[in-house]
């Protein structure tokens, strides 16, 4: 399949190509009304009991709190009347309610919580930005926050840092695959790929808005891995390509191999990766489904881009891939003596170098072993933001109001005398404070507000939410908890019930599919391992940073809880990349063995070969996602910075040195498969014989 799509690709390369082009251009240019389209919502579980207390709290009461919260800095009589009457002329379209100005004697302001009329978060945002120009009053200085402009401020900020992002990377990039190829011509094939794949999800994501929420943080991820993954797999196949020019083959001949060989890599390892992203759609949120769509977009179109536009390009130019080239690359054929030797270094003492690199993997991975997980709150907003400093007026001026707390939503028409029992019931439970009616009964439901004693997040607050639900309920009614602590637990709940379902879809599709590739049994195996032993050291120090605050400061990151969200999208992320890396190395290997090289001379042949592709592929996306590394968004920090660790381990320590001395220890048991699955394989096997190569068998030890 592979070989004739290579030849169909080079004999109608003008036609493929002028497709390629049309196609991802016009998706990206109708891609970009996703932008109007994107929300900042999705963090709960849907079906939880916290989702369940909101919504009918909602049916009978209408929707609870302010979407927006002005704190004025006084408490004047007189002024406060002028700011009631200044705020009754906001426009009704967008306005559902404004409540009057609470004062704080104490503090010497006062807060206004004001409703908006929409029903899903991306209209809040549309009618906040409706009112945001006319919430001051003259003479009075206020400071404006809540869960729409903070929502505002992120969105604004994501899409800000990820311009921001491709306009520093994509000149660095550029410069580095210079370097790397050693030409222009040559260097910007990858970079076109990436541009291409980035406006083809674009136009997938607009697509899928059109059916359900996107939050905008898909988009962030999409230009990530898109820009990424493309650069990844035109590297790979243009770096093959390019060898088998130089191994004196026509440009049609080259073509045809390096689809069937470079091709069939790529592909395979956009499958794995697509897989694995697939795997956020099990879980009910609404944001990892949108970070799900917005990955597996970007992978497949980056891998279909490779497969067409590369092969037709690179037909096109045929030897003037080489056009442009620096003085010092010129007709030079990169080494790999290098690789060699340090190949034959490592499998002459394999246990020296397999046991410390695991040790220190596990200790590195340890602190994950304390993790906190949270919300996404105005603490991912950059210090001195004015959503962000509005909030923390409200927490420290207005504590009563705060987000914190618990809903407690009491159904089925109990009596006044039960209620007043059950809310003493309430009040009795070990960290919660005061317990009061939030609003008078509607159709047979009661709301209480119940204060916590503790932070909404700490382990008193969420044992006291597991007590106030497991007391009986007042008559024949329910008890429905929601609030922050709630909905935080709930989540986190949904993702531990689905989590090893994720695990299981990861570990057996990348079993199956490498050992269909691959033909062994152990081979899959030990990729699964050693990528957990590399997640888990990303996630140690990640937590060791980002929770802990070890080396916070540096980062401008307030410590804080993780996002659960974020967590399982790393591990999605760096499991798949992890694989990727995998794939191109053992793709090599496979190569060296199926013409009869010992395990030895196949690893020495892989990690030659690949190496350098590696360990270039590693350092261009580090520069693609160090990029978001300097956000001003706390989640776009953390997975700038994971990426950054998960890559540099990846595609140096754990693929260069342990991978290799793994395989050595393995010996010929490496390739090995029970007779049974072999047939199997053989005919399943989703490979191609590639024709006969004339390689030198290289020794295995240098």
């Amino acid at each position: 399949m592979f070989a004739n799509w290579g030849s169909l690709a080079y004999r109608r390369r003008w036609v493929v190509l002028i497709a390629t082009v049309v196609l991802a251009v016009a998706g990206g240019v109708w891609g970009l009304g996703v932008f109007d389209k994107l929300s900042q919502g999705g963090y709960d579980a849907p079906s939880s009991e916290s989702a369940r207390a909101n919504q009918v709290a909602q049916d009978a009461f209408g929707r609870q709190g302010g979407d927006v919260v002005v704190v004025y800095d006084t408490v004047d009589p007189a002024q406060l009347g002028r700011i009631s009457e200044h705020l009754s002329g906001l426009p009704q379209d967008a306005v559902l309610q404004v409540q009057p100005p609470l004062p704080s004697a104490e503090a010497g302001k006062s807060l206004v919580a004001i409703t908006l009329r929409g029903s899903d978060s991306n209209t809040h945002v549309k009618q906040y930005e409706q009112i945001a120009d006319r919430l001051a009053v003259d003479g009075v200085t206020q400071q404006v926050g809540g869960l729409v402009p903070t929502q505002k401020a992120i969105n604004d900020m994501s899409a800000s840092d990820m311009a921001k992002a491709e306009a520093v990377s994509l000149p660095i990039v550029l410069i580095l695959l210079v370097i790397i190829f050693g030409g222009l011509v040559a260097a910007s094939l990858p970079v076109a790929v990436g541009g291409l794949s980035i406006m083809g999800s674009l136009g997938v994501l607009h697509a899928v808005s059109l059916g359900t929420e996107v939050n905008s943080f898909a988009v962030n991820v999409a230009s990530l891995l898109g820009l990424g993954m493309a650069i990844d797999y035109g590297l790979f196949m243009v770096g093959r390509f390019r060898e088998e020019l130089a191994a004196g083959r026509s440009t049609e001949d080259a073509v045809k191999r390096t689809v069937l060989s470079a091709g069939r890599t790529v592909a395979f390892s956009a499958t794995l990766l697509v897989i694995a992203l697939s795997g956020l759609l099990l879980f009910p949120h609404g944001f990892l489904k949108s970070l799900s769509y917005g990955g597996m977009s970007a992978v497949a179109i980056a891998a279909l881009v490779s497969l067409t536009l590369l092969p037709a390009l690179l037909g096109i130019l045929g030897h003037r891939v080489d056009k442009l080239s620096v003085p010092w690359r010129r007709d030079k054929v990169p080494s790999e003596q290098g690789w060699r030797k340090l190949a034959g270094r490592v499998m002459k003492r394999p246990v020296l170098f397999a046991l410390p690199i695991v040790g220190v993997l596990v200790a590195l991975g340890a602190p994950f072993l304390g993790v906190q997980f949270g919300e996404v709150s105005e603490k991912v907003l950059p210090e001195g933001n004015a959503a962000r400093v509005a909030a923390e007026t409200v927490n420290r001026d207005f504590a009563g109001l705060a987000s914190g707390g618990m809903k407690v939503v009491l159904t089925g028409d109990p009596a006044q005398a039960d209620v007043q029992a059950f809310i003493a019931e309430v009040g009795d439970v070990p960290g919660v404070g005061e317990v009061r009616i939030g609003a008078e009964p509607n159709n047979g439901v009661w709301l209480l507000n119940a204060g916590l004693e503790h932070d909404q997040l700490s382990d008193e607050s969420k044992q006291a939410l597991k007590d106030v639900r497991a007391l009986a309920p007042p008559g024949s009614g329910e008890v429905l908890v929601g609030g922050s602590t709630a909905m935080v637990s709930d989540s986190l709940d949904a993702i531990k019930d689905k989590l090893p379902w994720m695990v299981l879809l990861l570990v057996g599709a990348t079993f199956v599919l490498m050992f269909l590739a691959f033909g062994s049994v152990l081979l899959p195996i030990k990729a699964v391992v050693v990528s957990a032993l590399s997640l888990s050291a990303t996630f140690g120090v990640l937590v060791w940073v980002f929770q802990d605050g070890h080396g916070a400061s540096l980062l401008g990151v307030t410590p804080a809880p993780l996002e659960s969200g974020i967590v399982v999208l790393m591990a999605a992320m760096v499991f798949g990349l992890s694989t990727d890396y995998e794939v191109f190395l053992l793709s090599r290997m496979v190569e060296a063995r199926g013409r009869g090289a010992s395990t030895e001379e196949a690893v020495t042949a892989g990690l030659a070969k690949t190496g350098r592709v590696i360990t270039a592929a590693a350092l261009l996306l580090i520069v693609v996602t160090g990029a978001f590394a300097f956000s001003q968004i706390t989640m776009m920090r953390f997975v700038g910075v994971g990426m950054i660790l998960a890559l540099a381990l990846d595609a140096t320590v754990v693929r260069m040195l342990l991978v290799p001395a793994v395989l050595k220890l393995l010996g010929d048991a490496a390739w090995w498969a029970p007779g049974p699955l072999r047939r199997i394989q053989e005919r399943l096997a989703i490979h191609e014989d590639a024709p006969p190569v004339e390689e030198e068998r290289v020794p295995a030890r240098v």
